[in-house]
């Protein structure tokens, strides 16, 4: 009886990496696939973040956080003005956006709520 496909061919015991062009092409291989698929990040060398807006360094906790909650307090003021203004599909959206902002803000209450307000000692 016939098989319906050949036996394969034989082939001897070597290693396909022991030429040099092999190994070249294997290691060729190995950085493409790491380009694509591993890559490394690269450090923009000289790179700083802007400084045109700071928080300045020694401002408490407690300061921040209620700035953080007059801000999230605004945008869902102003969220909710622009939603009167537009039709159903964009207003849907935009009462979405107000109401991440207004549990952005519940969070940060809940924070100032639970926070130790550290009182720094004063010079007279």
């Amino acid at each position: 009886m016939k098989k319906p496909t050949p036996n394969p061919p034989e082939s001897n015991d070597t290693s396909p990496y022991e030429s040099a062009d092999s190994k070249k092409l294997h290691e060729a291989a190995e950085r493409a696939l790491d380009h694509h698929f591993n890559p490394i990040p690269k450090k923009c060398p000289g790179r700083r973040p802007s400084q045109m807006f700071q928080i300045s360094p020694d401002m408490d906790d407690e300061s921040l956080l209620a700035h953080a909650c007059e801000s999230l307090a605004t945008a869902s003021v102003m969220a909710s003005d622009v939603a009167a203004f537009v039709d159903t599909p964009q207003r849907h959206r935009i009462l979405g956006i107000q109401q991440v902002i207004m549990l952005a803000e519940l969070a940060v209450n809940r924070v100032l709520d639970n926070v130790e307000v550290q009182r720094y000692p004063t010079h007279s």
